[in-house]
């Protein structure tokens, strides 16, 4: 019997192991997913916990709910891979035989990577993060007391896990200060090592109009080098310094330390991979999903779910010794919300960048792309069904996963 071993239980390993279990014969193939975590969490909830939209138990569930039948879970730390020898090291000692392996570790931040950010006098006090369930849970009660001051959104480098979530809780948070009689006493300032307010020409060039029109002051090209505790003051290493009351950060993003660990990582723990395909560069029988690969693609939930529609074809045709056919173009699309009941959405992949249009119905939509409109904010509140239903469990959306111009206007910058 051949076994898949998955390392991670998030949406990309989920929604693998959801596509393919139906299509390997159980007498055949033993699939085994690894994770510590018993609990499920839907990430991109997380943006919405610190002002009180969503509450905590509204983003979590049992993970084994999402599992198919014929899928073990192992709830253990990985020590690490041993790819030369295909086995994976718990850190319990036990020792999982695989004859394919795929990488589902995701990415994490790290605010240890940053000098002063973690120092305990500031950590989780004035300063702060949202891109863990503990940090947005914590930033919630931090808010609730919040009298207002200088207000510092910062992305520490890139790249992050959802490039677009700092904005979003950027115009989240104005509209909340704004709902609470306070936005006058509230200076807010959105930090960011990116020449502007997003990493593409057109979508920086509508995202930073709309910081304009908010009062949102932008500090683009800013590289933090440390953070003055004692001081409050973000320094950067051109020696520009930005004080704050509140600072909420986007820590350095990183991959899992067992991919280190096993030396399949670049500098940030991610494993290279083709990005067409997602096979790893130096090992024939591993494969890197979802944010645990080093693609030059968002790392955000609808890469991997498009990734993962194309990717169990060529799964099979690969353990078949077969060439593998799909290619995956890097498709990402992202609903951002931008506060007061409205929202933007982008789709772009790797050659083309985020444009207006209408998608995913040219000229009907019903959603508009690099436009603030009702509807987009309908569909970023509807995705949290549409992904404990859908997409975790593995069935199809009536949206293809490779992108279209169709709908589509270019633009000169």
């Amino acid at each position: 019997m051949k076994r898949l071993l998955v390392l991670g239980g998030g949406t990309a390993g989920t929604m693998a192991v959801n596509k393919l279990r139906p299509r390997l014969s159980p007498q055949e193939w033993k699939i085994t997913v690894v994770d510590p975590d018993e609990v499920h969490y839907y990430q991109p909830g997380y943006l919405f916990i610190p002002f009180g939209i969503y509450q905590p138990d509204e983003v979590r569930k049992p993970r084994k709910r999402f599992l198919p039948s014929g899928v073990d879970l192992v709830t253990t730390e990985v020590d690490r891979v041993v790819p030369e020898e295909n086995h994976v090291l718990l850190t319990d000692g036990v020792r999982l035989d695989y004859d394919y392996l795929i990488i589902a570790t995701g990415t994490t931040p790290r605010p240890d990577q940053t000098p002063g950010m973690d120092d305990e006098s500031v950590w989780r006090d004035s300063v702060h993060e949202f891109y863990t369930f503990e940090g947005a849970c914590a930033l919630a009660e931090k808010l609730r007391g919040w009298d207002g001051g200088r207000l510092v959104v910062h992305i520490t480098e890139m790249p992050i896990k959802c490039p677009v979530a700092p904005l979003e809780f950027t115009f989240l948070a104005d509209a909340f200060f704004t709902e609470q009689g306070m936005r006058d006493r509230v200076e807010i300032t959105y930090v960011t090592p990116l020449e502007g307010a997003f990493t593409k020409p057109v979508a920086s060039r509508y995202l930073g109009d709309m910081l304009d029109e908010r009062k949102i002051a932008l500090e683009p090209d800013f590289m933090v080098e440390r953070i003055d505790p004692e001081t409050k003051t973000l320094v950067s290493y051109d020696e520009r310094e930005i004080g704050f009351d509140l600072l909420v950060t986007v820590p350095l993003n990183m991959g899992s330390d067992m991919v280190a660990r096993s030396g399949l990582g670049d500098d940030l723990n991610y494993v290279a991979v083709d990005k067409e395909t997602l096979l790893s560069k130096k090992y024939d029988n591993i494969f890197a999903i979802g944010d645990a690969s080093d693609i030059p693609a968002s790392k955000a939930g609808s890469v991997a779910h498009f990734a993962m529609d194309l990717f169990p074809e060529n799964f099979l045709r690969h353990v078949q010794g077969l060439a593998m056919h799909e290619k995956f173009d890097g498709h990402a699309n992202c609903f951002i919300e931008t506060g007061h009941g409205k929202g933007l959405l982008i789709d772009f992949n790797y050659e083309t960048e985020p444009l207006p249009g209408k998608y995913p119905l040219p000229g009907i939509g019903p959603f508009s792309l690099l436009k603030e409109t009702e509807m987009n904010h309908w569909g970023k509140v509807m995705f949290r069904w549409i992904y404990w239903n859908i997409l975790l469990e593995g069935k199809e959306l009536p949206v293809p996963a490779l992108m279209s111009m169709a709908g589509k206007i270019r633009e000169d910058v």
